[in-house]
């Protein structure tokens, strides 16, 4: 399916970063190094690139991993990109100083908590884990997203996944986004930032 949505010309979610990357931008530092967690077409992982980050990132779908090489080599940064699934991927420990997860709901409950364990696992102690999504009030816009509320986050949800983490924002909001075709319209949305203890 997802070979399929991104063997398109056009970027399916445009060639811009995620708003949540622009609105929480104290938590990027530069030199730091980041893991992109199911990265797509590659937006995030250039624009974290462009501020001076390290970064890792990977995608299950070969068509979004070919289109986000593209896109770091037209916007002059390099991103160590991999088309490897989630649960395949060989996940590290501790070696990564941030962890983004945007719009990574295509998980059910089971696999999502395996997902976010292997997340918390690659950040280093006082790492940043940064997870943007949409919530249950999602299915009501319908501009995007999974249309099963159990892969929907709630703020519960997700201070009980996390409680061995320190969380220093968790924050659900409306919001009109435009990120190409996939994500466009009014939005409910969810930012959760989080230090590894």
């Amino acid at each position: 399916m997802w070979d399929e949505r991104y063997a398109v010309e056009d970027y399916v979610y445009g060639t811009e970063p995620s708003g949540v990357l622009i609105r929480r931008n104290h938590w990027l530092k530069p030199g730091a190094k980041a893991l992109c967690v199911a990265d797509g077409e590659g937006r995030n992982s250039v624009h974290l690139a462009r501020q001076g980050l390290k970064v890792t990132a990977f995608d299950g779908s070969a068509p979004a991993v070919d289109k986000a090489r593209r896109l770091a080599a037209e916007r002059g940064v390099e991103v160590d990109y991999a088309v490897q699934d989630v649960f395949d991927w060989d996940w590290p420990v501790a070696e990564f100083d941030l962890v983004v997860g945007i719009f990574i709901q295509f998980v059910g409950p089971e696999g999502r908590a395996m997902l976010f364990d292997r997340m918390k696992q690659a950040l280093k102690p006082g790492g940043v884990l940064l997870l943007h999504g949409y919530t249950p009030r999602q299915l009501q816009f319908g501009t995007g997203g999974p249309g099963a509320v159990e892969n929907l986050y709630t703020a519960g949800m997700l201070r009980k996944a996390f409680a061995d983490m320190k969380v220093q924002v968790l924050e659900d909001y409306e919001l009109e986004i435009r990120e190409g075709q996939g994500h466009n319209g009014r939005s409910a949305l969810i930012d959760m930032i989080a230090v590894k203890r």
